[in-house]
C-alpha cells in the first residue's frame, strides 16, 4: 500500500484519498487493457483476444501493495460481475468467470496481492525486487489461468483439449507478457519511489 514511514509519521492517513485515487485508476486501466482488441481487432489468438491485463495486474501489486492492490482487482471483477462492460469483449456478467478465461480474471487478484507481498517484504527494494515480483505475477498468471481455461473447457463447457494443448494456446500471449513484465519492473522502481517522495513532502508541508 502506498505507506511512507519516517520518524513515526506514518502518511497512510493522510493518503487515503490517493490510495482511493489510484485503486480506481488500475480498476479503470484492467477494463482499458481489457479491450484494447477493440481499436486492434486483429489481435487475437484462437478467438482469445491480447490484452494489457497481466501487466495492469501486476503493476497494480507493486505500485499499490498487496491488499489495496488485491483490492482494486477485486472492484474490477465486482464491477464486471455486476453487469458494466469491462471485461474483455466488453462482456459482463457473473458468467464470464465460469468462462476458459475466467480464471485469469481470479488470478489477477492473487497475482496483484502476491507481487505487491514480495515487495513490503523489502525496505528499499531495487530493480531485482521489482524484476523478482513481476516473474512470479506472470508465473502465476498463467499457471492458474490456463489449469483454469483446461478445467473449464474439459468438465462443464464438455470440450476436449489436454492440458498441453492449452499451454501451447496460451504461449502466444506469454511472449508479449513476458516483454510487458520486463518493461513494468523497469518503470515500477521509479514511479513507486516518485510517488514516496511527493508523499513526504506533502505530509511536511500539511504538518
Amino acid at each position: 500500500m502506498l505507506t511512507f514511514n519516517n520518524g513515526g509519521v506514518n502518511i497512510l492517513s493522510k493518503l487515503r484519498a490517493l490510495d482511493l485515487a489510484f485503486a480506481a485508476m488500475f480498476v479503470a486501466l484492467m477494463a482499458i487493457g481489457a479491450n484494447i482488441t477493440s481499436w486492434a481487432p486483429f489481435l487475437q489468438v484462437a478467438g482469445v483476444p491480447l490484452s494489457m491485463q497481466p501487466f495492469f495486474a501486476i503493476l497494480a501489486g507493486l505500485l499499490l501493495g498487496s491488499r489495496l492492490g488485491a483490492l482494486s482487482m477485486i472492484v474490477y471483477t465486482l464491477v464486471g460481475v455486476a453487469g458494466a462492460p469491462v471485461f474483455a469483449g466488453f462482456k459482463a456478467g457473473f458468467s464470464q468467470l465460469l468462462s476458459p478465461t475466467g480464471g485469469f480474471i481470479i488470478a489477477f487478484i492473487i497475482v496483484a496481492y502476491v507481487t505487491g507481498k514480495i515487495v513490503e517484504q523489502v525496505k528499499t527494494p531495487k530493480f531485482g525486487t521489482f524484476f523478482t515480483a513481476s516473474t512470479v505475477g506472470i508465473i502465476l498468471t498463467y499457471v492458474i489461468g490456463t489449469t483454469y481455461m483446461y478445467l473449464a473447457i474439459n468438465y462443464w463447457m464438455h470440450g476436449n483439449i489436454s492440458y498441453a494443448a492449452a499451454w501451447k494456446v496460451m504461449m502466444w500471449f506469454a511472449v508479449k507478457d513476458i516483454i510487458f513484465t520486463i518493461i513494468g519492473a523497469v518503470i515500477a522502481p521509479r514511479i513507486y519511489y516518485a510517488v514516496r517522495r511527493s508523499a513526504y513532502q506533502n505530509s511536511r508541508l500539511a504538518s
